[in-house]
């Protein structure tokens, strides 16, 4: 018997990009190192579109670049909420991004980060397949070449355990605190692990796109 959730996903970019030297959340997609773009995609309006068609809602976590994000996520169809003080870290973001999925009566949320590429529907298809199968699980993690990635989709009790825990924590430390109630899913998409965090990331992931 499979369980039915009406996801909301959550798109963390509160981050200053520091090693980027420009917000991550804006740079073309594709990838493009000339910062001349052919297309008016982003990695913001890319991800809001590869989540869109699996949830209900998608809802943008920005930080002090709210200004910059505001049109792109209102222009994409997904709203936006301000983390007050991204410089606690990501895990404030992910706290602010649950605490407005359980605002708007939802009971499990699909969270992915801004400085990666989007998951191809066929990963997203494959891990919304198997959270409803796994009824007694608290998350679906996808795993690609031995490593967990984004997106993360969390049902109701893991959302609570995030919420609980103290802003210092770290969603990596409580995720191995409830192993046991974790499916990892392994898929075949390498975007669900690649970050890009400087210029130079993301020129590789150009040339990998070029491939």
């Amino acid at each position: 018997m499979s369980r039915g959730s009406s996801f909301c996903a959550v798109i963390l970019a509160a981050g200053e990009s520091t090693r980027m030297g420009a917000d991550k959340a804006l740079l073309p997609w594709p990838p493009n190192p000339s910062g001349v773009t052919s297309t008016h995609q982003t990695f913001l309006s890319a991800a809001i579109a590869a989540l869109d068609a699996f949830s209900d809602m998608v809802i943008v976590v920005a930080g002090k670049n709210e200004a910059a994000l505001e049109p792109i996520a209102y222009a994409s169809g997904a709203s936006l909420v301000r983390n007050p003080a991204p410089e606690r870290g990501q895990f404030s973001s992910l706290q602010v991004g649950l605490q407005e999925v359980m605002n708007h009566g939802r009971d499990a949320a699909m969270v992915t980060l801004v400085d990666r590429p989007p998951a191809s529907a066929a990963t997203l298809q494959t891990l919304c397949a198997a959270f409803a199968e796994a009824q007694e699980k608290w998350a679906v993690i996808p795993e690609y070449d031995g490593k967990h990635g984004h997106p993360i989709l969390l049902a109701r009790e893991m959302i609570e355990v995030f919420l609980k825990a103290p802003a210092t924590a770290s969603a990596r430390d409580i995720e191995h605190q409830h192993q046991q109630h974790i499916e990892y899913v392994a898929v075949s998409d390498p975007a669900v692990t690649l970050n890009v965090n400087t210029p130079q990331d993301y020129a590789a992931l150009a040339s990998l796109q070029s491939k």
